[in-house]
């Protein structure tokens, strides 16, 4: 029997680009039983207009964005009575120091997994799709300005290096929605979120609380055989995924720190088993260098405040801990978790570094020139992200030759970057003058003139809310595209 690639399905036979005839589907989860899941169905809505498309992702899966509608995104997700069940993914979860069993999806599913074109197994979820058992007195719906934050959160942290979830379509679906902390009623929409994986550490803590072993040791061999294959053959292959694991979130939390992201709800079942970052609610990005920045206004005692994170994050491994000692030694564990500082300050220090333009360092002088930076940030409370933006657009080769030039023109206090200035004067010496072009690219790549601050999401929202003008929300993702 002849096969068609995915464009060929599309054209020769007529087959909807999202559905099972093109895209290789695999019911990895699906197939692990109905202890980790209830089969839900989507809501019925009133309205379905796509709000947004993400062209990007298409190409991970295998899809040519010219072949695919706009229709075939409404179409795609069960946003329609009748559709075939879903999963809604059961878990529970440490929120706030508290234990929590009474969790679970409460407003979206797990459409399907699906190949990528990069032999990486993708989830397509959704949020704001209805009811589930889960729901918890809540309406199962998202609202239109959380779903544009998300769309906003995620393609920003891709674009700043941050392993992120991204959101494949936004749909808004014409009900009215009342909450707390919006101006009521409110819209509502549908995301689709495409991630590495929905499995959550709040999925193995409810499975330990209701003691069962044997699912903990199922969804770890799952986990590792999807996600971490590399060491699957391993007779340690718990181990070494905790291991691994402990690494990947270290490196998570520095990449969120040196993004000066706040992620706000680091509650454990919003922790993937992956170490990729998803999930944005009241997330923000920091204006200023302050270490007590808390992004959730509900966040009373600052628990997730920014220079938190990284402790959190390790915290909620050591959380993990109590679930996979059921099936892996206490030594394998803690050898695992030992090592999360060291990967965390490796991983902060590259990447502030780059930031400011250099690859590498002496051990030493990179140290003093990190804590120094932090110091001036701090000290001098000018903007974050304009800070390292300024010193990409004004880079001199002058600056090597004499300290005195560097920042001269700065549009905030020179004296506050008085011993900055020197060591970042003496780090540029260490490399030779031939270098000083890539550094000012290295400068330009990793620092954009925008910042996705709370001012700048509610200057798109407020078009969006007053006119239903959605070309401001356009333009400002062009531009985080761009990384202008």
């Amino acid at each position: 029997m002849m096969t068609l690639n995915t464009k060929d399905a599309i054209t020769m036979t007529g087959a909807k680009p999202f559905n099972f005839l093109t895209l290789n589907y695999e019911s990895a989860l699906e197939d692990l039983g109905s202890e980790y899941y209830d089969r839900v169905q989507a809501a019925a809505f009133p309205q379905h207009i796509l709000r947004f498309r993400n062209n990007q992702l298409l190409s991970v899966l295998g899809l040519d964005s010219q072949l695919v509608k706009d229709q075939d995104f409404i179409d795609a997700f069960g946003l329609f009575e009748g559709v075939r069940p879903f999963l809604a993914l059961r878990y529970h979860g440490y929120q706030f120091g508290e234990y929590n069993r009474y969790l679970g999806d409460g407003r979206g599913f797990l459409y399907g997994q699906v190949w990528g074109q990069d032999n990486s197994l993708y989830d397509l979820g959704t949020k704001g799709s209805g009811k589930t058992p889960y729901s918890r007195g809540g309406d199962g719906r998202l609202t239109l300005k959380g779903g544009v934050r998300e769309v906003l959160a995620a393609e920003a942290l891709q674009q700043l290096g941050v392993s992120t979830s991204r959101c494949l379509s936004l749909i808004e679906t014409g009900e009215s929605l009342w909450r707390g902390d919006e101006p009521s009623p409110t819209r509502s929409s549908v995301m689709v979120r495409l991630s590495k994986s929905h499995i959550r550490f709040g999925t193995f803590e409810r499975l330990s609380y209701i003691k069962r072993k044997d699912l903990i040791e199922k969804l770890l061999d799952h986990v590792i055989n999807y996600y971490y294959p590399g060491i699957a053959a391993s007779e340690d292959r718990y181990a070494k995924f905790y291991a691994e694991l402990v690494e990947r979130v270290a490196t998570l939390a520095a990449q969120w720190m040196a993004a000066g992201f706040c992620h706000g709800v680091l509650n454990t079942d919003n922790m993937s088993i992956t170490g990729e970052s998803f999930d944005y609610g009241p997330y923000a990005f920091i204006p200023t260098y302050n270490p007590r920045f808390t992004a959730a206004y509900f966040d009373y005692g600052a628990r997730y405040c920014y220079a938190n994170q990284p402790g959190i994050c390790r915290l909620n491994l050591e959380m993990l801990q109590v679930p996979l000692s059921m099936v892996m030694s206490a030594s394998d564990l803690e050898a695992g978790l030992s090592k999360f500082d060291s990967y965390y300050h490796s991983a902060y220090s590259q990447l502030m570094l780059r930031k400011l333009g250099l690859e590498k360092l002496p051990q030493e002088l990179g140290k003093g020139l990190l804590r120094q930076t932090v110091r001036a940030l701090e000290d001098s409370q000018v903007k974050y992200h304009g800070f390292f933006a300024h010193l990409a657009q004004e880079f001199n080769f002058s600056w090597r030759k004499d300290e005195q030039f560097i920042l001269r023109d700065a549009p905030f206090p020179a004296s506050d970057w008085d011993s900055w200035r020197n060591f970042y004067h003496r780090a540029l010496n260490t490399l030779p003058e031939a270098e000083m072009a890539k550094v000012k690219e290295c400068l330009i790549e990793q620092n954009p003139h925008t910042a996705l601050l709370r001012p700048t999401i509610e200057s798109v929202w407020k078009p969006i809310a007053e006119d239903d003008n959605w070309e401001p929300f356009y333009e400002l993702l062009r531009i985080i595209w761009a990384k202008e």
